[in-house]
């Protein structure tokens, strides 16, 4: 059975800190929200009746953890206005279904609007990287307080955007110092590989997977163009945090799938040979082992291993 850590005095107060701070910034606590006639309460209901369609007020009080009695003066209230209408529900003869007439349906778009243009002019102020960074931390936010905060949110796989490759190389320089003792000849080889794909960057024949989940980095793999038809497959890493679920297979898939799109007619990798589940990865994946050099590098006697993958078409 998990037990958790009784929650301190002081991270209670942060959070209520929290909780005046940003219910004040967006201004849900004004008696007209966003400036109509609707309290927030109200421009919910109308929200989830748009989102639904038709619903039962029994499922709006639910869902809404409304005062049954205060949510059905509301909705006397919405039907005096012909924003909502009533419908007998087919599946039962004796229930009603709640819909929004033509009427209610634009109330709901301008609210919508409204609210695009309130968050756009919260934030436009604000450089895109801390945007991101915002709307990140409010994932974790509703991730950690979901019903099932246990159950980790997906790992998205998108293109590198600015500053991407520092976090790259930070990354893997930290996992690989920790893990094997590596010093910082490894940092240096990693800043300059991925200096040098921002460099000579040919997006239609190479590519930056960055593995996120929940808004933090947690992987990437990156394939780069070679001589005579050959990519070479570089920097594989899946971040501690993330090992287990499969993320370094699905790397390397993307990978060579993009090679095959390309037309490359060989993938290359150079690796060391502790690095074991990157090892049976490449293997599960066809690589063949071409080559092994003994070598002294991030301060640290390894074995060096050369791995391709041949990727032009078998005759049958």
């Amino acid at each position: 059975m998990q037990t958790y850590a009784e929650i301190g005095d002081d991270d209670i107060e942060a959070i209520r800190a929290f909780n005046r701070f940003y219910t004040n910034r967006i201004g849900v606590l004004a008696r007209a929200y966003l400036d109509t006639p609707y309290t927030l309460t109200e421009a919910r209901v109308i929200y989830e009746l748009a989102a639904c369609g038709s619903t039962s007020a029994s499922r709006l009080t639910e869902e809404l953890s409304l005062d049954p009695a205060y949510l059905s003066r509301m909705l006397k209230s919405f039907s005096s206005a012909g924003l909502v209408e009533t419908t007998r529900d087919p599946a039962d003869g004796r229930g009603r279904l709640l819909e929004l007439t033509l009427r209610g349906r634009a109330v709901a778009t301008e609210l919508a609007q409204r609210s695009r243009c309130s968050i756009s002019a919260l934030v436009e102020a604000l450089p895109e990287e801390r945007q991101r960074e915002l709307t990140n931390a409010m994932g974790t936010i509703r991730n950690l307080l979901s019903e099932n905060a246990d159950t980790p949110p997906p790992i998205v796989l998108r293109p590198h955007r600015a500053g991407d490759m520092g976090a790259v190389v930070a990354m893997q320089a930290r996992g690989y110092t920790e893990a094997y003792g590596w010093n910082e000849e490894y940092e240096a080889l990693a800043a300059e590989i991925s200096a040098a794909f921002l460099r000579n960057f040919d997006p239609a024949w190479e590519r930056c997977w960055i593995a996120e989940r929940a808004g933090q980095m947690v992987g990437s793999i990156f394939l780069v163009k070679g001589p005579d038809g050959v990519a070479k497959l570089r920097l594989l890493y899946v971040d501690a945090a993330a090992r287990g679920s499969g993320l370094g297979t699905r790397l390397v898939e993307e990978c060579i799938a993009f090679a095959r799109e390309c037309g490359y007619r060989r993938i290359e990798l150079w690796t060391n040979d502790i690095l074991v589940a990157a090892r049976r990865i490449y293997v599960a994946a066809g690589f063949k082992l071409e080559k092994e050099d003994r070598h002294h590098s991030f301060g640290k006697d390894l074995v060096g291993q050369t791995w391709a993958l041949d990727l032009t078409p078998q005759a049958s």
